[in-house]
């Protein structure tokens, strides 16, 4: 396990943040292959299909990482406090693959049961649910592969094995991407080839990140846990504001897309589920960004160096930052590049993209540094303020703007995240200011 107390902060941030971002940046690229490969394949109505499944793609990620990362928190909060808690750091490892595994049955047992429910609450309707249906195919077998693959790429980064994180996805990501081209459009196997492509790609993230318990470096085992529902119940309070990030992702798009198609039709649908891809990378940075400082500031919290959480805190800030000038500049460039890329546009989604994604990027100049600053507060154990940047930014600032702004007008409904990540940042250094001048306790109670 890397020395996060006494190592030099910069080198070590960048080699995390590179690994970090290497398997966010694959994922999304071969995210988006299924996207693009089934717009391609059917028009507008292949992406509005693939806007209809991205929240189950949202809740699968979101279960993975509220017991991975929560897990993995408190498994390096307790490292750093010495090598006498490593029996119970293991003990929330075992605990958080339980956690998986209940999750798991659970979606597998409302897809097999009530796909197509799901589906139209999600927002599809007669013209797209049979290709989301089709496109779930082998996707629903492939549950427990995303479930358990977030949650282990949480813990091979805080037990010392980022690049095999890195690796995970790698190999994932080419044969998604791969398979994508192949079983989509060579076998002409529409929304169900890009299916296989996705469900075989989660087997293999299973097959590399399993290879780390095979290795010298590690330290990751199963032990019996002395209180299961106790440590259950910390990890989720730990693990919430990262699952909340990915499960409130679902929750806006439904309420997008349902608002969208009551105000502004169903070619503007087509239209965000152009944005909804962009979203996707901007996240990929984002959490890139957390992820790479968040077992840096565990540690270190629980190692009493407050001097070491600054210095990463700062770090992962101006990386927050950049990300965000890079996304808001390429989406303000060239908006209809993004379309062309995701769909066989018609002349009418050309029309109407360009000034609807410009208005919808303004949002990506605060989106990295709110995303960072729930990892923050949770490596830090500040729980309650990472909820609350969470639940603000994720549902109930954009729940409600999304339902008011519509009201003044239609196209209004484009402002309410840019509004929404602008309050959010204000909150989020208020209590970064405040908690950067407490030093820390180091104290973590483990049942």
């Amino acid at each position: 396990m890397e020395d996060f107390l006494d190592c030099r902060i910069r080198p070590v941030y960048f080699r995390y943040l590179a690994a970090a971002f290497g398997s966010s940046f694959i994922a999304c690229v071969y995210s988006m292959i299924d996207s693009a490969v089934v717009g391609q394949y059917y028009g507008p109505d292949g992406a509005s299909s693939m806007v209809v499944t991205a929240p189950f793609w949202s809740i699968m990620i979101s279960l993975g990482l509220l017991m991975g990362l929560g897990g993995a928190v408190v498994f390096s909060s307790l490292r750093g406090q010495g090598s006498a808690n490593k029996k119970q750091s293991n003990e929330f490892f075992t605990v958080s693959l339980i956690g998986c595994l209940i999750f798991t049955v659970i979606i597998m047992v409302l897809l097999f049961t009530c796909e197509d429910q799901i589906l139209t609450l999600f927002g599809a309707d007669e013209n797209v649910l049979p290709i989301a249906r089709e496109y779930m195919t082998y996707v629903r077998w492939s549950v427990p592969f995303f479930v358990f693959g977030q949650a282990l790429i949480a813990f091979l980064r805080n037990d010392g094995a980022p690049g095999l994180a890195t690796w995970c996805v790698v190999a994932g990501g080419v044969f998604n991407i791969v398979g994508d081209f192949v079983f989509t459009f060579t076998l002409d196997m529409g929304a169900m080839g890009a299916g296989i492509a996705s469900a075989g790609g989660g087997v293999l993230n299973i097959i590399v990140l399993v290879c780390h318990f095979f290795s010298k470096k590690n330290t990751l085992r199963l032990e019996l846990p002395a209180h299961f529902f106790r440590q259950f119940g910390r990890i989720v309070v730990v693990g919430f504001a990262a699952f909340f990030i990915e499960i409130a992702a679902g929750i806006i798009t439904i309420i997008f897309n349902n608002q969208i198609l009551k105000y502004l039709g169903s070619t503007t649908l087509a239209v965000y589920g152009v944005i909804g891809n962009i979203v996707m990378f901007v996240q990929c940075c984002s959490n890139s960004v957390g992820q790479a400082a968040q077992p840096m500031l565990s540690v270190n919290y629980g190692g009493r160096r407050p001097d070491r959480i600054r210095k990463i805190m700062w770090y992962a800030i101006g990386t927050a930052l950049v990300f965000g000038v890079i996304w808001i500049v390429l989406c303000e460039a060239g908006p209809n590049w993004f379309t062309w890329i995701f769909m066989s546009p018609t002349q009418e989604v050309l029309d109407v993209a360009p000034a609807i994604i410009r208005i919808y990027a303004i949002s990506f100049i605060l989106l990295p540094f709110n995303v960072f600053s729930t990892y923050y507060f949770q490596a830090i154990l500040k729980n309650g303020i990472s909820f609350i940047i969470s639940i603000g930014r994720g549902i109930v600032i954009s729940g409600i703007l999304l339902f008011v702004l519509p009201l003044i007008s239609p196209s209004a409904i484009w402002y309410s995240m840019p509004i929404t990540e602008l309050l959010v940042a204000v909150f989020a250094v208020i209590m970064m200011i405040v908690s950067a001048r407490r030093k820390p306790t180091g104290t973590l109670q483990t049942a």
